[in-house]
Parts: structure tokens; C-alpha cells; sequence
């Protein structure tokens, strides 16, 4: 019996269900269409996971260090299976809240695969979506607007497949029993150096190969060298300006082997226990019924406008499936856009430099804005502060005085280009920035704001107050 409504999500992942909870808040009949769980690749097998591993990869490495506390310990034994039983509950705990929240705002969840069909007996439009459920039952939604949150999936290297024994993706890794002795990450992007600072501060012995000059390309330099360099310090091992030569690839007795043409066209044969490929990710658009429509897919990810409206106006396509930065808070707010603009609520329009990024590795890295490259390129005249942490006197107790704030601003309107981060906590200090942003304030204005002491916080203050050179701590 087809099931008529309002809106209709298909894909209960973050931005889909955010998006379903606002559409039902504004009075819609709200149906979800999820083939797995609901929360998506963000909940089972992304941010969640991975950042409960990562804590416990942080509380691991901080009782190495207790003695610099004066805590004297002995016996301290990481035991994995017990820290992937953590994160497994962590999962379910988060799990459950959403499968409240859904009840909650009485959407109807329907999980079955689906795929967009083209007009019908159901509807005169295409936007309907055919369901087929685990049993082989079939059945139809049938709703006014539709919004795609398909998601996206861990990109493949050709040859280098995940095999579930030495060749891993971000979602084998997640599941992993044991940690291996060693690894060789390929690429240094955000996924890539979370899982090189998580593993390595679990005892592993890392190798990250990066093709672009340094790592975290898409970050302002000055960050991203301050992060190598830190990661180095304690043992990682990169390769940057590298070429992985794929067809040399090899696994036996255990371990994998494959060849990297460094600079001056030098060969280096590296050999670890796993490989774990993190090279990006591929937006889900195949096998969805998009060739129904006249849903455009640009470049391997659904072309929308500024709305997120696709070719077809009733539908609309938002999160990592449509590109951009494919972020969860990104796909949340797209979510919340999409569901404003076609309910003819007001819509807030975010330009996608002003979304917050964040890296989870220790230190943690953050940013928002333009980096001081894109900065120049775009013409406008700049000017800078940095601040240290080691002039923090909170980051000094936490036993963490590496990394700084640096704060770019245009000379001319004074407005904040860009704030880039790395250190202790920086992944909740961007949140200041990100308001500073919204509200169009001025690096004077953010340095005047009192911010108690001692607190990590100070150092927006100090950032801010630095682009005038007039910064009160150094």
C-alpha cells in the first residue's frame, strides 16, 4: 500500500535525520528510508567510533606521561578488545537516542532499500521512491518533496582493494580485534592522521605516504607543518611529495610490501603488517534512481543549487552525496536549509568557508575561513597574530604547550578571513571564531570579550588582539 507524505529522507544518516526532525517540527508527515541503521556512516562508522577510539588512544598515551604529573604507575596494560567494547556501547548508547528522537517527532522510519522512480501511477512527478524490503516485499512512498542523503562511502584505490586481512578501509579499521605491529597509511588527509595519532599512540609503529608537499593539504600551511612535525616528534613517520607505485604492491608471510618513488626519483620498498588507504571519500549516487529524474551528478556527486534543490525543484539532495566539505555538522545544517526553504521558512545561507573543521588527532587541529594561501590568491591585503599556547598558563597544566591560534584578517575592512588552530581542545575553541564569524565581528571586538582565567579560551582573546600587535602576553 504506497505510504503518502509530506517529505520524505532517504538515508538516516546525520544530515537525514536532522532534516526529518525539522520537517516534522514544522508540523510535516515525515517518512525516513534507511536500508541499515539510522545515524548513518557518522554514527557506525566514523566520527563517533573513531573518536571514542581515539579518547582512549589519548588516556592511553597520558598515563605513559603521568609520572610528569606526579603520578607514579606501574602495570598499565592496554587491553583492545575491552577499548572496541567501549566504543561499541558508546555507538549503541547514541544508537538508541536517535531511534527516540525519531519517535519522539512521530517519523515514520521504514527500512528497506529504496530507489527513485520517475512519474507513475503513484504521482504525476518523479520523486517517489520504491522500496524493497530485506523479505523481497515491495512498496512506495509517495511524498511532496523528497530530500536525497545517500551518504558516502571510503574511496577505493584501484589494486589496492580492502581485503579484510592486510588492506583496510576507515571501516575495516573500525572493526579491527587486534592492532597490528605496524602500518602504512596512505594519504595524509584528516581520516588518515586521526587514525596515524590514534594507532600510534596505541604502540603501533606508523609510516603515512602523502603525494602533496605536506600533509592536511586542504589547511593552512602553517598548521599543517606544525602538525607533522608534532606527530613526527613522537614517531610517526611521513613520506610526503611521495608516489605510492600501486602494481609493486605484494603480501606474504604476514606482512604487506609495496614501493614509494620519493624525491629525486629515489625508490624505498616499505613493509608493515596492515595498510590502511584513506584517500577520501566517494559520494553514494549509483543504484539510487537517479537516471529517473533529471538529477544531474556533476563530477561523481549530485549537483544542487544554493537551496540544495537538484535539477528537479521538489527534490532535494544534501551531505557528503552532494560534495563540498562533507562534514556531519555540514549535512546537518543543509538538512535544516533544505527542510526551511521548501516548508517557505526563512533560510540562513552559509558560505562554505565559514563551516568549522576539525581534526581529532592530539593535538587537535581546527580552522574556519580562509588559510593565509587562499587568502592572498582571492587579492585581499592581510594582516596576522599568532599566539603560543606555551604563553597559556591552562595549557601549561594540561601538560600541553605545543601549537598556537593564528587569526588572519583583511587590512583594509578589518574583517576575520580566517582563524586556524592546533593544540590542546582546539576542536571546541573554534566554536568562538565560527560566532565571530556569523556575526561579522572584528578582531578588536573578539579581543575585547572577557574570557575567564585560567581558561583555554584566553588565547582567542590573545590571538585576536595580535593581528593589532597589541597582544598582552608575549
Amino acid at each position: 500500500m504506497p505510504i503518502p507524505c509530506d517529505v520524505a529522507v532517504l538515508g538516516g544518516g546525520t544530515g537525514g535525520y536532522i532534516a526529518a526532525i525539522r520537517a516534522a517540527q514544522l508540523g510535516k508527515k515525515v517518512v525516513i528510508i534507511e536500508k541499515d541503521k539510522l545515524g548513518g556512516t557518522c554514527l557506525h562508522r566514523g566520527c563517533i567510533p573513531s573518536k571514542a577510539l581515539l579518547k582512549s588512544a589519548e588516556i592511553y598515551a597520558e598515563i605513559q606521561d603521568s609520572e610528569s604529573y606526579g603520578i607514579e604507575t606501574t602495570g598499565a596494560t592496554l587491553v583492545f578488545p575491552k577499548v572496541q567494547a567501549r566504543k561499541e556501547a558508546i555507538v549503541e548508547q547514541l544508537h538508541k537516542g536517535v531511534q527516540y528522537l525519531m519517535k519522539k517527532n512521530k517519523i515514520e522510519v521504514v527500512h528497506a532499500k529504496g530507489r527513485v522512480i520517475g512519474p507513475s501511477i503513484f504521482s504525476p512527478q518523479s520523486g517517489a521512491v520504491a522500496l524493497e524490503f530485506e523479505d523481497g516485499e515491495m512498496d512506495t512512498v509517495v511524498p511532496t518533496n523528497l530530500i536525497i542523503a545517500t551518504g558516502s562511502r571510503p574511496r577505493i584505490l584501484p589494486g589496492l582493494e580492502p581485503d579484510g586481512r592486510y588492506i583496510m578501509s576507515s571501516d575495516e579499521a573500525l572493526r579491527m580485534d587486534e592492532l597490528p605491529a605496524s602500518i602504512i597509511i596512505v594519504g595524509g588527509g584528516v581520516i588518515g592522521l586521526e587514525w596515524a595519532s590514534m594507532l600510534n599512540d596505541f604502540g603501533v609503529s606508523v609510516t603515512v605516504v602523502e603525494s602533496a608537499d605536506h600533509v592536511l593539504p586542504a589547511e593552512d600551511e602553517d598548521v599543517a607543518k606544525e602538525m607533522q612535525r608534532l606527530l613526527g616528534k613522537r614517531g610517526v613517520r611521513f613520506l610526503t611529495g611521495a608516489k605510492l607505485l600501486v602494481d609493486s604492491y605484494r603480501a606474504e608471510e604476514q606482512s604487506v610490501y609495496v614501493d614509494v618513488q620519493l624525491a629525486g626519483d629515489k625508490l624505498e620498498t616499505l613493509t608493515a603488517e596492515k595498510m590502511l588507504v584513506s584517500i577520501g571519500r566517494q559520494a553514494n549516487v549509483e543504484n539510487i534512481g537517479l537516471e529517473n529524474t533529471d538529477i544531474k551528478v556533476e563530477r561523481g556527486f549530485i549537483a544542487v543549487n544554493q537551496h540544495l534543490q537538484t535539477g528537479e525543484g521538489h527534490i532535494y539532495a544534501i551531505g557528503d552525496c552532494i560534495g563540498g566539505l562533507q562534514l556531519a555538522h555540514a549535512a546537518s545544517h543543509e538538512g535544516i536549509l533544505a527542510v526551511n526553504h521548501l516548508a517557505g521558512e526563512s533560510v540562513h545561507l552559509v558560505e562554505a568557508h565559514r563551516i568549522p573543521r576539525c581534526v581529532y588527532t592530539r593535538p587537535e587541529a581546527a580552522s574556519i575561513g580562509f588559510t593565509e594561501k587562499e587568502a592572498r590568491a582571492r587579492g585581499h591585503e592581510i594582516k596576522m597574530g599568532k599566539f603560543p599556547f606555551q604563553a597559556i598558563g591552562k595549557s601549561v597544566i594540561h601538560g600541553s604547550r605545543d601549537g598556537f591560534v593564528k587569526v588572519i584578517a583583511d587590512a583594509k575592512t578589518n574583517d576575520i578571513l580566517g582563524v586556524h588552530m592546533i593544540g590542546t581542545h582546539v576542536t571546541e575553541l573554534i566554536a568562538e571564531a565560527s560566532l565571530a564569524q556569523m556575526l561579522d565581528a572584528t578582531p578588536w571586538e573578539v579581543g575585547q570579550t572577557i574570557h575567564p582565567h585560567p581558561s583555554l579560551s584566553e588565547i582567542m582573546g590573545e590571538a585576536m588582539l595580535a593581528v593589532d600587535g597589541k597582544a598582552i602576553g608575549m
